[in-house]
Parts: structure tokens; C-alpha cells; sequence
């Protein structure tokens, strides 16, 4: 063997046939898509095909334009209403002034045995409504009666905002003991889950508007935080005493 021969010749080149080189290139090929998810935020994940189970989305509370009514039977005796009438179209004067607008419609029989008396309490009405609160103006209208045996009533309506459900309760859409299907085996609330809860919160509310926002906050009262500044400036305790006096239950009306 001849010692003079180049360095070069004694490095041994790798066979680009031989397993290992190709299992070298097969790990850099895996390797390159798997760098390229670590960059491009692939762990995040998107479920926007999902239907929304909640209630709430299902039977919306919504905000819609109608008319408060109320039917009144007035009895007149010598030219004024009677109390129980006189006391419900006070009251609805008051609700009027807090949540109603535009003006005041009130809708008289027209024909029968009781529409002379209905005309009759017109004046009293209109006192009524006025001793509620009530300041604006009051239209006068008539509704045919179509059986006079029956009682026709005055109805007083106003332009308000009521809070209801865009959807009605009670509607079963798929049957929840069905097993000719897998519609019930999804783990998901019954169509009608809810939507009594949402009716009875848009019924009890005593102002819709609450329903978008809250309303403003009244200012403080100034003579009850200057007394507390006072009693605290005092070294006294600035709360209120409430005093409260037991009475014997077999000693009352004795």
C-alpha cells in the first residue's frame, strides 16, 4: 500500500443505499411539517359548528311596542263613579305615568242595555284619571257589542313597552321517549327546557327598560350623611336605633 496517498482518499463516503440514510431522511421529512404546526398557532381550536344549548338564546326575553288595557264595568250612582272603579282607573292612571306614553283610549259599548250608562261615566273616568297622575290627552272611541246578553266593559288602553318571549311555551317538537331514534340519546336539553323561567321573569318585571340597562341612581340624601359625619365627629355610633316594644298577645284588647 502506498503511504504517500492523499488524506482524502482514506474517508469513507456514506452508501446512499444503506438503511440508516434512509431512515435519516425519513425522520427530517416527519420533522418538517411537525415544525411548521408548532408555528402556525394550530392549537386552537375552533367549534363554531356547534348549536347553542342555552335557554336563554333559545327563548330570548325581547322588548316589543303594545297597549296596557283594562276593562272596567262602572256603576254610576248620581252622576259619579263607584269606588271600586274609581280606584282601578286610579291606579292605572299611575302605571300610565310611569311607563306609558302617547294618549289615553277609552273604548265605550256601543248599543246594548249598558251604553248609556257607559257614556254616563265618562266624566268620572276622566276625574279618575286625572287624580291618578294622569296628564295628557283622552280619546273617546266605540266598539260594536255583538251579544247584548253579555256584559260589555269600557276598555282603557295606552302605547307602552311590555317585555315577552319571541317563542310560546309548551311545544314539544321531539318526542322525549322515542326510541326509534338517536334524537334523545345526545345529551342535550328538551326544546321546552327554559322557557317558562324566561315568560315569568319578562312577566314579573315591573319596567322592561330594566332589561336592557339599570336606571340611574338617585343622589344621596345630604341631612342623613351630615348626621353621621356629626355622630362619627362626636365619638357616638352614626347608625340608626330602631326600637322595637313587645306587646303580650293575651293582653291585647284587654
Amino acid at each position: 500500500m502506498d503511504k504517500t496517498m492523499p488524506h482524502s482518499r482514506l474517508i469513507k463516503t456514506a452508501n446512499p443505499s444503506s438503511p440508516r440514510a434512509w431512515l435519516k431522511v425519513a425522520a427530517l421529512l416527519l420533522a418538517a411539517p411537525l415544525a411548521a404546526c408548532s408555528n402556525g398557532g394550530a392549537d386552537r381550536v375552533v367549534t363554531g359548528s356547534i348549536e347553542n344549548q342555552d335557554y336563554r338564546a333559545r327563548h330570548p326575553i325581547e322588548l316589543a311596542n303594545s297597549r296596557a288595557a283594562i276593562d272596567v264595568l262602572p256603576q254610576v250612582r248620581g252622576g259619579a263613579l263607584d269606588e271600586r272603579t274609581r280606584a282601578q282607573v286610579k291606579e292605572f292612571a299611575k302605571e300610565y305615568s310611569h311607563s306609558g306614553s302617547g294618549d289615553i283610549a277609552v273604548a265605550l259599548p256601543r248599543g246594548g242595555p249598558g251604553a248609556a250608562e257607559a257614556r254616563a261615566a265618562v266624566p268620572g273616568l276622566r276625574q279618575a284619571l286625572v287624580a291618578g297622575g294622569a296628564r295628557g290627552y283622552v280619546s273617546i272611541s266605540s266598539y260594536p257589542i255583538a251579544d247584548p246578553s253579555v256584559a260589555a266593559p269600557i276598555r282603557l288602553s295606552y302605547a307602552s313597552v311590555v317585555a315577552r318571549t319571541r317563542t310560546r311555551c309548551g311545544q314539544w317538537p321531539n318526542d322525549l321517549a322515542s326510541g326509534s331514534s338517536t334524537e334523545t340519546w345526545e345529551n342535550k336539553p328538551y326544546w321546552n327546557f327554559g322557557c317558562a323561567s324566561q315568560q315569568m321573569i319578562a312577566a314579573q318585571t315591573a319596567d322592561p327598560r330594566d332589561l336592557l340597562g339599570p336606571a340611574a341612581s338617585n343622589p344621596p340624601d345630604s341631612t342623613m350623611r351630615s348626621r353621621g359625619i356629626v355622630a362619627i365627629r362626636d365619638g357616638k355610633d352614626p347608625g340608626t336605633n330602631w326600637s322595637v316594644q313587645n306587646s303580650n298577645i293575651g293582653g291585647v284588647g284587654n
